[in-house]
């Protein structure tokens, strides 16, 4: 428990450190001072200052949700359901706080939005892997493709719903809509293929 309080408390002042300063412009030895820990402390938990932002970023594995789904689920199914449970899942006000300054964060700095995309691109490639047991390789291939762009066009929209303020809670209704029509629309790409 107590191991978790300190890597969450360097998280957050990492994170707010580089949200007002931009991540480029604040060092590891700032961090481990604003967290009251020494730099080994820093190092043991975070091995580098990129991980303090990445952790958990592309962390929604999707290669798992496929590979363990029920007998007789397609995949699709399996990757509807479990978004549709993210997407109703609540999220408190302190980590709604902490995911839109790690959006910040990132999409201010070339290094980390080059990382995210770097780790979004092997979750993309870990379900190919998967879908092409089943679907052949270039069918896999296209199909985690055509999955991961969906995907990352839902976070994009709702990431900006919540950027923009979100008073009433229309973006997790939002998201939720979107889901369906998401999965809707690559369920109808995807019999095509399944037909072949």
């Amino acid at each position: 428990m107590k191991k978790e309080r300190t890597g969450r408390r360097i998280a957050e002042q990492a994170l707010r450190l580089f949200d007002e300063r931009g991540f480029e412009d604040v060092t590891m030895g700032e961090i481990a001072r604003a967290a009251e820990v020494a730099r080994a402390t820093l190092f043991a938990y975070y091995p580098t200052k990129e991980a303090l932002v990445l952790d958990g970023v592309a962390g929604d594995d999707l290669a798992a949700a496929v590979a363990g789904r029920a007998d007789g689920q397609n995949a699709l199914a399996a990757l509807r359901a479990h978004h549709r449970a993210l997407a109703a899942g609540p999220v408190a006000a302190a980590d709604l706080l902490a995911l839109l300054a790690r959006v910040r964060v990132i999409q201010a700095s070339p290094a980390l939005r080059a990382a995210a995309d770097s780790l979004r691109y092997r979750q993309r490639q870990a379900l190919a892997d998967v879908l092409a047991e089943e679907h052949g390789e270039a069918a896999g291939t296209l199909m985690a493709a055509q999955i991961a762009a969906s995907l990352a066009v839902l976070q994009e929209r709702h990431f900006a719903r919540l950027v923009g303020g979100d008073p009433d809670g229309r973006a997790g209704r939002a998201l939720e809509q979107e889901v369906e029509l998401a999965f809707d629309l690559l369920e109808r790409g995807f019999a095509q293929a399944e037909r072949r």
